[in-house]
């Protein structure tokens, strides 16, 4: 169990009480709870998995392999059709389950990961290489994880992106979004699109309003935590198309099969909850969820999104 709180009074109080109810032991500051690492300064809270992570090598015997830069090699096309069908699938899925757990404090791999769970029911060879491709990227960023900044400005930022008919099978467009709070990640997301886009503008606007959903559910959750004054959230985008849609009032034939997602970011537009913006690509932080890119691009997007490793070398 984890207290929190900037009451050290009432937090004293309330451990005593469960105390008094449940055999329990103070451990004192929080350091290792369910394979996540934390470690304090005044830099902020750094959260990582390097212990989780490095299990996870010897299980897979694959602490002595050579690691690789990059989660996802940028000419990989992953389907359903292609290769020799897992003898023993069961390797496969809970080599992915792990890295789905691994995600919570690495969005570096997210994109990768989203990837191969679409492939859990009939695993191949090809797939299983490519989740061994991740693995090998952990082994030289075993301890890579997010810090929780202790001097950014109190304000709420947002990136979304798409990546138009990325599916192989479905030509589906995958979502990608992450939210900072001052510098600090504390929310992102890549998802498959549930329809197909027709334009790359409409898979950017089915961006937009999947990330404005949990731009909405943070600050209620914050506005409880006591947190308020966030209002609005820019919005940050890299589609010119698709910051158009948001700020025309009038439908036409164009948007008409995207009508409700018009109206929906509108409606928090109109509120000033959101605050639409253009990115430049090369700036814009959600591309590490929509699509693999160049080592050099990864790192420099990883930086801007407060991911790093306190550990200079690999195992």
């Amino acid at each position: 169990m984890i207290l929190t709180g900037n009451n050290l009074a009432a937090l004293t109080g309330i451990k005593n009480y469960l105390d008094t109810q449940f055999h329990m032991k103070d451990l004192g500051d929080l350091k290792y709870f369910l394979g996540l690492e934390i470690a304090r300064s005044s830099k902020g809270i750094y959260i990582c998995q390097r212990k989780y992570t490095l299990d996870l090598l010897e299980e897979m015997h694959m602490i002595n392999s050579k690691p690789l830069q990059l989660p996802m090699g940028s000419h990989l096309k992953l389907t359903n059709y292609k290769g020799e069908r897992l003898n023993n699938p069961d390797v496969f899925r809970r080599l992915v389950g792990k890295l789905i757990y691994l995600t919570i404090t690495r969005p570096d791999i997210a994109f990768a990961v989203q990837v191969l769970s679409q492939f859990m029911h009939e695993p191949t060879e090809e797939h299983l290489a490519a989740a061994k491709h991740v693995v090998r990227y952990l082994k030289g960023t075993p301890g890579q994880g997010i810090l929780l900044s202790s001097f950014a400005n109190f304000s709420m930022t947002s990136f979304c992106d798409s990546n138009w008919g990325s599916c192989w099978d479905s030509r589906k467009s995958t979502t990608g979004f992450c939210i900072l709070l001052g510098s600090s990640p504390i929310s992102w997301k890549v998802k498959k699109q549930t329809v197909v886009a027709r334009s790359s503008a409409e898979a950017e606007y089915r961006a937009m309003a999947s990330t404005c959903c949990e731009i909405i559910w943070l600050l209620a959750l914050l506005k409880d935590l006591g947190v308020i004054n966030l209002t609005p959230v820019t919005l940050l985008c890299d589609n010119q198309a698709a910051l158009y849609i948001s700020a025309n009032p009038v439908f036409h034939e164009r948007t008409k099969h995207i009508e409700m997602d018009c109206h929906y970011i509108r409606d928090q537009l109109a509120s000033k909850r959101i605050k639409p913006a253009y990115v430049r690509s090369k700036e814009q932080l959600a591309d590490v969820f929509t699509k693999p890119l160049s080592v050099t691009q990864h790192q420099y997007l990883l930086s801007k999104l407060g991911v790093y490793s306190l550990f200079q070398h690999s195992t």
